[in-house]
């Protein structure tokens, strides 16, 4: 069967599935993005990212995925989490978290996929429950944060800032050993990036990860992290 094309979600109302088309890991493009439609594509192994109109949808063929059972730190990353030099919470300033990733210098990449359009579609998601920030704090206030949306037993990490040396590190540990305790299964971290890779981040195919998709995202673990989260 031949590969299909993207599909023109100005056109088209619903994702179909990963699995039918090419090699590119391109599913479709346009449309608005509201937070049903982000949910829709989550669940469907899906997630939108652009620089620049219009939206472009993504399954790559391969995934890169931590399960939590493989998770783990160097050394000098244990040294600093027992420093306690930072205080750590949950879903207190999601907004200001996802505007603090939209601007955070990387050096590799050339302008943002988090528009204004991309804020306010994941804020919403995060009134309704599904995203989830993680906020660390120090003295001087807000010193890195991360988010990402929560399908069923898998967390799906969007981004992450830090404003100080190894703030964002601290909250990503400390987020995944909420996730452990909650019941959580796997961290999706999408494409691959070195700093995912060192706490035992690898790819799998694009048909296992749908696979494990099609299994958790109905196992619905929590909802609401500001009671259930211990920091």
């Amino acid at each position: 069967m031949k590969p299909l094309k993207p599909i023109n979600l100005d056109i088209e109302d619903k994702f179909i599935n990963p699995q039918l088309f090419d090699n590119s890991g391109v599913v479709a493009y346009g449309g608005v993005i509201t937070s049903g439609r982000l949910l829709d594509a989550y669940r469907m192994g899906i997630f939108p990212w652009y620089s620049e109109p219009p939206v472009v949808w993504h399954s790559p063929l391969y995934r890169f995925v931590l399960p939590l059972s493989e998770f783990h730190i160097s050394q000098s990353l244990l040294k600093i989490l027992k420093k306690n030099k930072f205080n750590v919470t949950v879903d207190t300033c999601f907004e200001d978290v996802i505007k603090n990733c939209a601007v955070m210098d990387r050096g590799y990449e050339v302008g943002t996929w988090i528009t204004d359009e991309v804020v306010r579609g994941y804020t919403e998601l995060h009134r309704l429950g599904y995203a989830h920030s993680v906020e660390v704090w120090d003295e001087n206030g807000l010193a890195g944060g991360l988010y990402g949306v929560a399908v069923g037993s898998i967390f799906c990490g969007e981004s992450m800032f830090t404003l100080r040396s190894n703030a964002s590190k601290v909250g990503f540990v400390k987020l995944v050993d909420n996730l452990k305790r909650l019941g959580f299964k796997l961290i999706d971290c999408q494409v691959y990036t070195d700093n995912m890779a060192r706490y035992g981040a690898f790819n799998i195919s694009r048909n296992e990860y749908l696979k494990i998709v099609d299994i958790l995202k109905d196992q619905q673990i929590t909802s609401n992290w500001k009671t259930e989260m211990i920091f």
